[in-house]
């Protein structure tokens, strides 16, 4: 009696633990995962997710989540919705320390780059410019929107616009899968 009972109870942890498993590490497809469990030579399976109290969508939407893809050249670019208004082009850089803004990019925000202070020296891997700091009230790639980023618009040297450390510090995560960036918020 002892015996089926400590048995019971080693199923009952281990099928626990599966499942437990399997919401902390979920994967990138959507494919149904069922957990098994080995008893005595048997394949049992771990009970079923529907009765757990917290349904795979609750637990999944709990982070806001968006896919940057790279282009053939190796670079992660999304288009942002930028000040709720306008769209712009970003290159992924984890080695710029802010989101870096051509004067372009400032002129279609509306942000007049033609009235800023350029007085920060910046140092890019074309060489030294000079930038202006700017806030911008927000950034927003599909689910994700993070307010407030610290910016520079760059007066010279830039070709396109970075998506820097600024923004992608406010994040819960980033991690790279392959041609993908997933960001989560």
């Amino acid at each position: 009696m002892k015996t089926s009972h400590v048995l019971t109870t080693f199923l009952l942890a281990g099928s626990v633990a599966a499942i437990i498993s399997f919401y902390l590490n979920p994967k990138l497809q959507d494919d149904p995962i069922e957990p098994v469990v080995k008893v005595e030579n048997q394949d049992v399976a771990a009970p079923s997710v529907a009765s757990l109290s917290v349904e795979p969508q609750q637990a999944n939407s709990a982070r806001r989540l968006a896919t940057i893809r790279s282009r053939p050249d190796g670079h992660y670019w999304t288009r942002a919705l930028v000040n709720r208004k306008s769209t712009v082009e970003f290159m992924v850089d984890t080695g710029a320390s802010v989101v870096a803004l051509t004067y372009k990019d400032a002129q279609k925000m509306g942000l007049r780059p033609d009235k800023l202070d350029y007085k920060w020296e910046i140092r890019t891997a074309g060489g030294v410019t000079m930038g202006a700091s700017v806030k911008i009230d927000s950034i927003q790639i599909n689910q994700v929107h993070v307010k407030n980023v610290d910016a520079m618009v760059l007066k010279t040297d830039l070709d396109q616009s970075l998506l820097g450390m600024s923004f992608l510090r406010e994040l819960y995560s980033y991690e790279f899968r392959g041609d993908r960036m997933l960001i989560r918020q």
